[in-house]
């Protein structure tokens, strides 16, 4: 569910929608698991934003979702 939600988000915002791709880690030792962005390098600056204003929001969005199902999430935009 929160894959499909960030996918949704970012598909959003870039250009090209079929460099999108998002893999989830194994919960790690502290009980997060670990989403990874991955988008083509000349959408970079628009999933960034200003200053990483829209990363932060993508990132609030996430951990509120997270929230519903008990989970500890964070994002990586590589």
């Amino acid at each position: 569910m929160l894959k499909e939600l960030l996918v949704s988000i970012v598909e959003g915002l870039v250009e090209d929608k079929s460099a999108v791709k998002v893999t989830v880690d194994e919960v790690n030792a502290a009980g997060v698991i670990i989403y990874r962005l991955n988008v083509a390098p000349e959408d970079m600056g628009r999933v960034i934003g200003k200053q990483g204003r829209i990363a932060k929001a993508i990132r609030i969005i996430m951990r509120a979702g997270a929230v519903k199902t008990n989970e500890k999430i964070m994002v990586e935009i590589d």
